[in-house]
């Protein structure tokens, strides 16, 4: 997944990119360049400029606009002798299905050093690990906030909210002046979204049974915040599911006021020339239940996997190696905009100060890793489209939380 955002990327055929994956390159050369592969919207050819000046790596990237095409590509790869020496990838179950079939190199010995070093916050560890080993490092590391449009909220009185009342006493101002308050996160791949946001911020233990099948998605608890999404809609909170205009272009049009995104978003919403602190800003999502004792925040990463046969494998993992350095990271914030996760490195606006001083305060806040990484992929996949139903045709969410427990179940039947 891309970061799920449509991407202006060249789509290459698979026989194209097989040809730009090999490589010359000995299992013990340390510099030179690296053959990457991936499925994101970013200029890893201006990274690549930093690499090269800091390491003698650069990188030879090959991006994918279509996600399906995509991980054909990278199956497929693991079958011949031409695999790239790096590839974006998911943590979670796609990881492990990788990791299952050791195609995957294991990376323990630069997790222990890079935490060793205050690189990382330990926690992000787990999110890498499959039966006590670490795979992949991460590009990046994003808390999921609410971005606001500033001027609307100052146009109409409104302060980001610190209560989901707050946040829903806001929306009823937005919706009264013919503004849509919130992103509805449109259909697949994005259909997740708000289920995400309601469920984790009402019953974060009953999000987290989900993921490992202890919980139903028939469970009275969970079509009760289900009933929560279905009041929003009737209230007309949300944009049109079926739009086709990107929501930061719907942010500039003044139509939207509210998005919820990862930190890395900043990047996308700065294509269509909206500024961090003047024209946008970030709020913590607020907990639906006032009585959860902490504020869930949803957290995704973005790995690069180094595949464990790749003749440029040692390459690979000193890449990985570097970028999750304060160096590295900075670079990398400043190109994107984004929040690094290396403490000692810099955020590059004061947007993203100020959102890591205040979501790095663990006595109000508490991570969980995001639905689409959480979630089995078998159960995803149909998740996604049942969301995606229920958005576009509105109504009683048994029908579509009982297609979902229908694979859940029979997933769960079979892997515990």
């Amino acid at each position: 997944m891309k970061r799920l955002l449509p991407v202006i990327a060249m789509t290459l055929a698979a026989s194209a990119v097989l040809v730009g994956c090999s490589s010359s390159s000995s299992s013990n050369t340390t510099t030179g360049t690296l053959s990457f592969v991936n499925d994101k919207s970013w200029d890893f050819k201006s990274f690549s400029k930093v690499s090269q000046k800091d390491i003698g790596v650069s990188l030879k990237s090959s991006t994918y606009a279509d996600q399906p095409a995509f991980q054909a590509f990278v199956k497929q790869s693991f079958r011949t002798n031409k695999t790239p020496g790096l590839f974006t990838w998911h943590t979670g179950d796609q990881l492990k299905q990788l990791v299952d079939q050791g195609l995957v190199a294991d990376t323990s010995s630069i997790w222990k050093k890079a935490i060793a070093n205050g690189q990382i916050a330990p926690s992000v560890k787990s999110l890498y690990t499959i039966d006590g080993k670490q795979y992949c490092t991460p590009i990046s590391v994003d808390d999921w906030v609410m971005y606001y449009d500033k001027s609307m909220f100052a146009k109409y009185n409104l302060t980001p909210p610190t209560t989901w009342a707050e946040m829903m006493s806001d929306a009823a101002v937005l919706k009264q002046h013919g503004i849509s308050p919130f992103w509805s996160s449109g259909g697949d791949p994005w259909a997740f979204v708000w289920f995400q946001i309601l469920l984790a911020g009402t019953d974060l233990d009953l999000y987290q049974g989900l993921s490992t099948g202890k919980v139903s998605y028939t469970d009275p608890r969970v079509v009760k915040v289900m009933d929560t999404w279905l009041d929003m809609e009737k209230k007309g909170y949300f944009s049109d599911p079926g739009s086709k205009t990107a929501p930061e272009t719907q942010m500039k049009d003044g139509k939207l006021a509210m998005i919820p995104f990862g930190t890395w978003y900043a990047s996308t919403i700065d294509q269509v020339g909206l500024k961090p602190g003047t024209d946008w800003g970030v709020f913590t999502i607020p907990k639906v239940n006032p009585a959860q004792a902490k504020t869930p925040v949803a957290i995704e990463t973005a790995p690069a996997c180094v595949p464990e046969k790749s003749s440029q494998k040692q390459l690979g993992l000193k890449y990985s190696a570097w970028w999750m350095t304060a160096k590295a990271q900075t670079a990398w914030s400043k190109q994107q905009n984004n929040l690094p996760y290396n403490p000692k490195a810099t955020a590059a606006t004061q947007t993203f100060v100020d959102a890591s001083k205040e979501l790095s305060n663990t006595s109000k806040y508490e991570t969980y890793l995001r639905y689409y990484e959480a979630t089995p992929q078998q159960i995803l996949t149909e998740a996604l489209d049942q969301f995606t139903g229920f958005m576009t045709n509105p109504g009683d969410p048994k029908k579509y939380l009982s297609g979902i427990q229908q694979v859940a179940a029979q997933y769960w039947k079979s892997h515990k």
